[in-house]
């Protein structure tokens, strides 16, 4: 049964017993022991089977440990396991998405790529990660609050004996202060300065990088809608011209047939019957060219919206117009909308905020650290006069490199610092040009559409002609079959420059960094609704930009 410690009087003040009878301190002293004799004498009552024992067990145990690290050998993946894994993934997050239920219209097709393109839910995803380094950022602000609990024991009795510095004799007999096994725990809260500094910073630092990555979102959300119109307005001239595009080239093979049955039989001039055959197989050639671009196209557009390559879907055929989009104002205008709006200025903006925030991060390295500390602790150990109590205390660290390290730090951060402002003086540069020469494009294919619809209007006046000379057999049939041939080619050079036209002006759109929908636009809000407000942002915001700042405003007209 355990004792609690109680101090008894004793010949030697400051020694504590426990109830225990023990040689006087002149009998002690008598003895003509040294302190080395008295600890060899102790060893020896050490119970040598426990201490063997001891080793043994410890030895097994070291080379159980060295047996395991041996066996560690590399272990390749199961590459048939992993494809499966990765085309299961695959399926499983199409089978979740809102099935298709009739023709694709543009803005469906718009809004099926925001909701579910997998290259959007990455950067997705890399916003909500970047969030949370930011609520980490800011938990690491607070005080370190550690809980600990521990167990210590011996096989024998700890203690200890003093000697006297000026006789070189012993001064007290052995005793000890500890019990064979102890429990402690405590409960201590520190709070370091220099590390709440730090702290905040690097708070500051990652809402910077919470904002890049925003700005990254935008960045592909802007190019996949880019690439959806793009893709959009091909799929309907495939889907409008392909069975005409079929035709056609049966035409024009059942056509080269006759001309060579023609030739066999010297019916017609050689002459003339290889210049109509070179004609057929210049528009054989352009056919075949054209279906090999517009056959891509609906497969493109399926994997921006998410759809497997094998999924069967038609589109909203749009009715054939002249109509295109209106520029949005003058080039001046455009490139002060794309020097605001371009994601890629942004980061570089928030860039520049991080290495400014890293600089102040290196000058408070450069200072002491004041360190708080406030503990409860618990012993069981008996001999104490208390078991349970409070401390306290502070501490002062001073790194005296940091003094000599900063100063080079800085140096380096400067020198970042001035390579991001010539970066974003390059992508200054870079953006002007890209709105000067997208928009100079889309002028470009907007003469060149007219001038394609004047072509088909001729083209068509010319079959029209064709037709009547040969019921009055005065054309041809060879003739007549190519006219119809181009009057083909002319409808789908129509429906090829009009999607050129669509997609100069997505990549005007694209250039200046305008956004495709509102920033309160809810993704898990089902396609259709997606859609209208899609649908609703472009025909408020297609032709009109936004709002220049007045004082921007007032400094370009000073300029």
């Amino acid at each position: 049964m355990r004792q609690r410690f109680h101090k008894q009087p004793s010949s030697t003040p400051g020694v504590a017993t426990r109830g225990v009878s023990t040689p006087g301190m002149d009998s002690f002293a008598a003895r003509p022991a040294s302190l080395f004799a008295r600890k060899k004498e102790n060893a020896l009552r050490m119970p040598n089977l426990s201490c063997a024992k001891a080793r043994h067990l410890f030895l097994m145990a070291a080379g159980g440990l060295s047996l395991t690290a041996c066996t560690i050998t590399p272990q390749p993946i199961d590459v048939t396991a992993l494809a499966l894994d990765n085309k299961a993934r695959i399926e499983a997050d199409i089978a979740a998405e809102e099935p298709v239920s009739g023709p694709i219209s543009l803005y469906e097709a718009m809004a099926r790529a925001m909701k579910y393109n997998l290259d959007q839910k990455i950067e997705l995803m890399d916003e909500a990660f970047r969030q949370k380094q930011l609520e980490l950022s800011r938990a690491g602000m607070l005080p370190t609050i550690a809980a600990s609990l521990g167990y210590n024991g011996r096989n024998n009795e700890s203690g200890s004996s003093s000697r006297s510095l000026l006789s070189g004799n012993q001064s007290l007999e052995p005793s000890t202060s500890t019990e064979r096994s102890t429990t402690s725990a405590d409960l201590t809260a520190s709070w370091d300065i220099l590390d709440f500094g730090l702290s905040y910073v690097q708070g500051m630092q990652d809402a910077d990088e919470k904002l890049i990555s925003a700005e990254r979102r935008r960045k592909v959300v802007n190019r996949i809608q880019e690439d959806v119109r793009t893709a959009y307005w091909r799929a309907v001239s495939a889907d409008r011209t392909y069975k005409k595009l079929v035709d056609l080239e049966a035409l024009a093979q059942k056509a080269l047939l006759q001309t060579q049955q023609l030739e066999e039989r010297r019916l017609v001039p050689p002459l003339t019957v290889l210049a109509y055959q070179r004609d057929l197989l210049q528009v054989q050639g352009e056919v075949q060219k054209l279906q090999r671009e517009l056959a891509l196209a609906k497969n493109q557009l399926a994997a921006l919206i998410n759809l497997k390559p094998e999924t069967r879907y038609t589109l909203v055929l749009p009715d054939r117009t002249d109509i295109v989009p209106e520029l949005p104002g003058s080039a001046d205008e455009m490139i002060m909308v794309g020097l605001r709006y371009r994601p890629e200025l942004r980061e570089g903006a928030y860039r520049k905020r991080i290495n400014e925030a890293e600089a102040k991060a290196a000058l408070i390295r450069a200072f002491p650290s004041l360190k708080g500390v406030l503990g409860l602790n618990y012993d069981s150990n008996d001999y104490l006069y208390h078991s349970q109590w409070l401390s306290y205390g502070g501490r002062v660290t001073w790194n005296l490199m940091s003094l000599f390290r900063y100063p080079m730090q800085k140096e380096a951060l400067i020198a970042e610092g001035e390579v991001i402002d010539q970066r974003q003086m390059a992508l200054t540069m870079a953006i002007m040009t890209q709105i000067h020469v997208a928009r100079v494009r889309f002028i470009r294919y907007a003469q060149e559409l007219g001038t394609v619809r004047s072509s088909q209007e001729v083209q068509d006046r010319i079959l029209d002609l064709s037709r009547g000379g040969f019921q009055a057999r005065t054309v041809s049939q060879q003739d007549l079959v190519r006219e119809e041939l181009n009057s083909v080619l002319a409808e789908i050079r129509y429906d090829s420059a009009y999607a050129d036209v669509q997609n100069a002006y997505a990549n005007l759109y694209a250039s200046m960094g305008l956004d495709n929908s509102d920033d309160a636009l809810d993704l898990n809000a089902p396609v259709a609704d997606i859609a209208a407000k899609l649908h609703e942002h472009w025909t408020e915001h297609a032709t009109i930009l936004p709002p220049l700042p007045e004082a921007a405003m007032t400094e370009r007209a000073a300029q």
